[in-house]
């Protein structure tokens, strides 16, 4: 069983958790009333929520005094949250294993040899996309184009497989692949990353 990872001492969390209450606090009185409101009544998660303030013009005018890459990043975490929500989602490896009918070893082992798309979610944890699983089975063809793609990371694997492709009419690679047309997707996987990864 992997060790849990050790929790940052007291002093350290309190630090941490004044330092961004402070800063919360401030971001709370630079955004209107009614975008405050708003964001506030959203649904989601609380990372959801603050995620969505950061991106409000004020917040953005702040951070990009504190960090001119700030902006770009928030673009990135909100990017990987779609793709991560997309299609149903995804799940840990327990309901993946329960998804494919085999054990949650045999959905670990899968994902060391290439053959499951996970990303990293912490120490230790694997988010798995629910969409690769078909009639109690793997995607047919995924496996093959994730092979095609090992050298990539496996954000842009995703993004290959979730983003519209030139190379296949403006379709998105899953929707060829669930159609039975897994050659073109991995003709459009060996040319993913020429010409700005058409």
């Amino acid at each position: 069983m992997p060790k849990k990872p050790a929790s940052p001492p007291a002093d350290a969390r309190h630090r941490f958790t004044a330092r961004v209450l402070a800063s919360l606090e401030e971001l709370a009185s630079r955004l209107d009333g009614r975008r405050l409101a708003a964001v506030a009544g959203e649904p989601g998660s609380g990372y959801g929520l603050l995620l969505s303030a950061l991106e409000q013009p004020e917040a953005q005018e702040a951070l990009r005094k504190e960090d001119p890459l700030a902006t770009a990043r928030l673009r990135g975490i909100r990017m990987r949250e779609e793709l991560l929500r997309a299609e149903g989602g995804a799940v840990g490896a327990p309901e993946m294993a329960a998804l494919l009918g085999i054990t949650r070893q045999a959905v670990d082992k899968r994902r060391k040899a290439g053959k499951l798309l996970a990303v990293a979610a912490g120490a230790r944890r694997w988010l798995y996309p629910s969409w690769q699983v078909a009639d109690g089975g793997s995607l047919a063809g995924l496996e093959e184009t994730l092979a095609v793609l090992r050298e990539w990371s496996p954000w842009a694997r995703l993004g290959f497989l979730l983003g519209e492709n030139p190379r296949l009419g403006g379709e998105r690679p899953l929707d060829t692949l669930r159609r039975g047309e897994v050659d073109r997707v991995l003709r459009a996987a060996r040319a993913f990353g020429d010409q700005g990864a058409a």
